[in-house]
């Protein structure tokens, strides 16, 4: 899996559409903006990936301005960062996310 900065190098915005920026509010209370700023803030950690039929599809943790611990599923798709899914993360991921060295990141 690549490190996440070459994974996001070229990427110039997000994009949003309606049904997953209002499943995202609906059953986990996450802004667009939150989810953002996962990505902007540190450490952020690209925990796996997956292919579904017609793309790759990463899961980042990391942490809003607000201090929110989020899991992040998301896509690269035409120069764009497509977040799919944003919600709290699980005891799991939070313990793992903290156990993380700061150079990791």
């Amino acid at each position: 899996m690549p490190p996440l900065e070459d994974l996001l190098a070229g990427l110039t915005r997000f994009a949003w559409d309606d049904g997953n920026a209002t499943k995202n509010w609906e059953r986990h209370h996450v802004t667009q903006a939150e989810a953002e700023e996962v990505f902007f803030n540190q450490p952020v950690v690209l925990a796996s990936a997956t292919a579904s039929e017609r793309e790759r599809r990463y899961n980042v943790f990391g942490h809003t301005n607000g201090d929110r611990l989020l899991s992040v599923i998301f896509t690269t798709r035409n120069g764009l960062v497509r977040v799919i899914s944003a919600r709290p993360m699980s005891r799991k991921e939070r313990h793992a996310y903290t156990q993380v060295p700061p150079e990791s990141s």
